[in-house]
């Protein structure tokens, strides 16, 4: 597969990011199970190139990230369907890579869509974005994670309140529940990832997956566990030439000079 071949998104690498981007604006974005397997396509050969430091992902034409999934689909989807794993495997791939991903959020981000964005490790938005899990009022619940993933980042009560409710939120309210960190004006979304894209490539390449790793498997544990894992991974990278360089280019007041070992 290469970036030539999807026909749902639109793959782009501007080193060190590469921007994935969900293209059915006519749809507002509605995330197609083709568009999910194009996606974790684009993850893949996103993780696969060396230039590539961090993958964001973000919806065009400027009106939704993502509306949700595609209801054509979903009218006919049966328990088998539900069942496959791209319908989860997408969120859970985010999770796992070892580069940071970003979801670059404009305009609708609700159901399917929030789950996307749910699983990316940072969440940016713009004053125009409303959030929602929308899923009750149409007889079914979240399929691709919400569940879990929501009330780990916005706490259960604003999740139960989102998922119960099933009424959008705004920026403003996304912004203060912890569910984005950052909200910037709408031309300065994708220069906003693209600096922070600079600024994670300047950390050695085994940061970013070791900070992962310690906080989304530290939570499935006890605290006692996780302080014990974060010891042996602060040991490991302590043996590493990066370490090294970092501290000697820190005494020097130089910059480093990080070669992922």
């Amino acid at each position: 597969m290469n970036s030539d071949s999807f026909t749902c998104i639109l793959y782009e690498v501007m080193a060190p990011l590469a921007l994935i981007t969900m293209n059915r604006p006519d749809k507002h974005n509605a995330i197609s199970l083709q568009t999910l397997a194009e996606l974790q396509q684009a993850v893949s050969l996103a993780a696969a190139d060396e230039q590539v430091r961090v993958i964001a992902i973000t919806g065009a034409g400027g009106r939704a990230f993502a509306s949700g999934s595609d209801l054509a689909e979903v009218a006919s989807r049966d328990l088998r369907k539900a069942m496959e794993p791209i319908v989860q495997g997408l969120a859970r791939q985010l999770e796992e890579l070892p580069k940071p991903t970003i979801a670059a959020i404009d305009g609708i981000c609700m159901g399917g869509g929030l789950e996307v964005a749910l699983g990316c490790d940072l969440r940016v938005c713009t004053p125009a974005s409303r959030f929602a899990t929308p899923e009750g009022k149409l007889g079914i619940i979240p399929g691709g994670g919400a569940t879990a993933r929501l009330p780990r980042i916005v706490g259960k009560g604003w999740a139960l309140e989102m998922m119960l409710m099933g009424e959008p939120i705004n920026a403003e309210r996304a912004l203060q529940i912890g569910l984005v960190t950052r909200m910037v004006e709408a031309p300065e979304l994708i220069p906003e990832v693209s600096r922070m894209a600079e600024h994670l490539a300047t950390f050695a390449p085994f940061v970013p997956h070791f900070m992962k790793t310690m906080v989304h498997q530290g939570m499935e544990g006890s605290v006692a566990a996780a302080l014990t894992m974060e010891k042996f991974a602060q040991g490991a990278l302590l043996q590493t030439q990066d370490k090294e360089e970092g501290i000697s280019a820190f005494l020097a007041k130089r910059k480093p000079e990080f070669k992922g070992r």
